[in-house]
């Protein structure tokens, strides 16, 4: 059933009859596409990978992935990604008729140039893909830290190993107002597999990141 309504959108865009913006649409709303990088990932992951896909670039910063988390968990899976599509970046970058590509692999203009580290961390050359389930840019962006460029994978076992890395995140936070309004700060060590979580619990009770360690 989905893969007919995927190929009837192909052949509506063959015929001239949609826009290439809505053809990229009705692929993103699939459930193919959920079944690929929504339901089986991270929310952290799948906000990155509709970043790449969609608007051709990395997130530039916790705000962006924190506004994506509320648009979903208000307004549901579909305006999430009219989100990106409907936006006036989207529409200036690739009008109705340009498939999105990769940006930020070079200077852009209201660009950070962190965006060129973190789009090649998304990116990582030709022998890998999208299948990683875990988000490449938790650190980076949740505590606004330089994205170090990693050696390209060079065959399908290549691995970082981060499932089994340790790290320490160190973060403020203001529960005691009556102490003139100081910040305390605090650290915690975690799995990679328990970092998204503890970043946005951190986050909803109005923590900031201040680092985040790899444990050596």
């Amino acid at each position: 059933m989905e893969g007919d309504r995927l190929s009837s959108a192909e052949s509506l865009l063959r015929n001239g009859d949609i826009t290439v913006r809505e053809f990229v649409r009705s692929v993103a709303q699939s459930s193919l596409y959920q079944s690929l990088f929504f339901h089986s990932s991270s929310q952290y992951r799948f906000i990155e990978l509709n970043f790449k896909h969609l608007l051709g670039r990395p997130p530039q910063g916790q705000e962006e992935i924190s506004e994506h988390v509320q648009i979903y968990n208000e307004q549901g899976y579909e305006t999430e990604i009219n989100s990106y599509i409907n936006s006036d970046e989207y529409i200036q970058n690739f009008g109705d008729n340009i498939v999105p590509y990769p940006r930020s692999i070079r200077s852009v203009v209201g660009l950070k140039n962190e965006a060129f580290n973190r789009m090649f961390s998304l990116l990582r050359g030709s022998a890998t893909n999208d299948s990683d389930k875990r988000a490449q840019l938790i650190s980076s962006v949740a505590a606004n830290l330089p994205t170090p460029i990693k050696p390209l994978a060079i065959g399908n076992g290549a691995s970082y190993g981060n499932t089994e890395k340790r790290f320490t995140i160190a973060f403020s936070t203001s529960r005691s107002p009556a102490r003139l309004g100081k910040l305390s700060r605090q650290e915690c060590v975690v799995n990679y597999s328990q970092m998204s979580k503890i970043l946005q619990n951190i986050q909803k009770t109005g923590g900031k990141i201040i680092s985040i360690s790899e444990v050596a």
